[in-house]
């Protein structure tokens, strides 16, 4: 089991700072839905939190069973759905799946006719990703995170392009996978997407200039 403590973490560009001062404690015991409009920050800080983005201010830890995971290597410990995030055009659905479970294997080990079971696209195994519609991507994104055997779990936005069947199919799959990981959902406020979340982070809440840092406030 992964627990990540963001402590008093800030992120700038230019003269903005899209969050600040932010401290939070991550854990299984806590699934935790980042919240905010459209350009509030979310996908930055899922970022920071993936450590594909250091921040401006303040640190993530890590820590696996109490041993502490360095941040260049965090990234092994997760498995991630976005918007950002694109799937292999030239791919048939089986090439993906077989490719993706070589780097992230899935629980059960699960090959890649059963994972087109699960996302009930049994019937395109063969066809190229490219010629999917929008939510049949979503849905091999959404299997690839949440089926991937890692102890953290990040969802940027995970029922955009779904259906009302496609948003039943994301809320069975996620409440049978998420239980002893360490799952952060990023959201537009949208509730089925993290009905399961007991902790959120309102990025409303961290904007403006960092008080850790006192000779900021002369700029």
């Amino acid at each position: 089991m992964v627990t990540i403590t963001l402590d008093k973490i800030g992120k700038q560009y230019n003269t903005d700072w899209i969050f600040s001062d932010l401290s939070c404690d991550i854990s299984p015991d806590n699934p935790t839905a980042i919240l905010g409009s459209n350009g509030s920050g979310k996908s930055t800080l899922l970022q920071v939190i993936l450590s594909a983005i250091i921040p401006t201010l303040g640190e993530v830890r890590y820590q696996r069973e109490g041993v502490i995971v360095a941040p260049e290597n965090a990234f092994r410990l997760m498995a991630i759905s976005a918007p950002y995030i694109e799937l292999i055009e030239e791919f048939t659905l089986e090439e993906m799946i077989n490719f993706h479970r070589r780097l992230k294997p899935f629980y059960q080990n699960h090959t890649a006719i059963e994972v087109t079971k699960i996302c009930k696209l049994e019937k395109s195994l063969n066809k190229p990703i490219r010629n999917f519609s929008s939510g049949m991507k979503q849905r091999v994104k959404l299997a690839l995170a949440i089926l991937s055997e890692t102890p953290v779990l990040l969802l940027d936005e995970p029922t955009s392009n779904l259906d009302h069947a496609g948003i039943e199919w994301y809320n069975e799959l996620i409440t049978k996978y998420y239980e002893n990981r360490t799952v952060i959902v990023s959201s537009n406020s949208i509730a089925h997407e993290f009905s399961f979340c007991n902790q959120q982070i309102n990025l409303e809440d961290y904007k403006g200039i960092p008080v850790t840092d006192p000779s900021l406030l002369l700029f």
